[in-house]
C-alpha cells in the first residue's frame, strides 16, 4: 500500500488522483481512498475522541469490498497516515504481511499558505493554517527513516506524482496481486 502523507495545503489529494492517472495509463490495478473521509463525524463517537475507531473500521469495510473483488494495491492519503502509530490500523485492515510504503509531501510554509488560501473559502482558513504549521513540524520529526520526502513546491503535479509512483515500485508489475 502507498500512503501519501503531509501537512494541509501540501496537495495531497491532488497527487493522490495524479498518481492514480498514473497507474491507470499503466494498466496497474488499483484503489484510492482519501483517508480523511474515513472518519468525517460530528460529533465524534462516543468514547472514539479522534475518530480513529469509526475511521479504522470504515477502511476495513472499504478495503475488503476492494479486496473481494481482487485489488491488492492501495493508494491512501491522509496527513498523518505515514506515521509509525498508524501501521498497526492498515495491518488490521488489510492484513500484517502489507507492505507499507510511505511518502511524506512537503511544502513551505508560503506555499501551504498560498494553496490553503486559495482552497478554504469558509470559516476554517485560519484554524486550516495552524494546524498545518503544527503537523509539518510533528511530520518532520516522527516519520520513519524510511519515508520517502518528496518536495511539491514550485513542482507540476504530475512530476511529483511521478516521484511518487517511482518509489512504490508497481509500474513493473501489472498483476492483482502485487504488493
Amino acid at each position: 500500500m502507498l500512503l501519501i502523507g503531509g501537512r494541509a495545503g501540501v496537495g495531497k489529494t491532488t497527487v493522490g488522483w495524479e498518481v492514480s492517472a498514473l497507474l491507470r495509463a499503466a494498466a496497474v490495478p488499483h484503489a484510492v481512498i482519501d483517508g480523511d473521509f474515513m472518519g468525517q463525524v460530528h460529533p465524534a463517537p462516543e468514547g472514539d475522541p479522534h475518530r480513529s475507531e469509526i475511521t479504522e473500521t470504515n477502511l476495513a469495510a472499504v478495503w475488503a469490498n476492494f479486496a473481494r473483488r481482487g485489488y491488492r494495491r492501495l493508494v491512501y492519503t491522509n496527513t498523518v497516515s505515514v506515521l509509525p502509530e498508524e501501521t498497526g490500523m492498515f495491518q488490521r485492515a488489510m492484513g500484517t504481511g502489507v507492505r507499507i510504503v510511505r511518502v511524506l509531501l512537503t511544502a513551505s510554509d508560503a506555499t501551504a499558505r498560498e494553496r490553503l488560501t486559495r482552497r478554504e473559502l469558509g470559516s476554517e482558513l485560519e484554524r486550516e493554517l495552524e494546524g498545518s504549521a503544527r503537523k509539518a513540524r510533528l511530520l518532520d520529526q516522527r516519520v520513519p527513516a524510511e519515508t520517502v520526502r518528496v518536495v511539491t513546491d514550485g513542482r507540476a503535479v504530475v512530476d511529483i506524482a511521478g516521484e511518487v509512483v517511482a518509489a512504490t515500485g508497481w509500474t513493473g508489475q501489472h498483476s492483482t496481486t502485487g504488493p
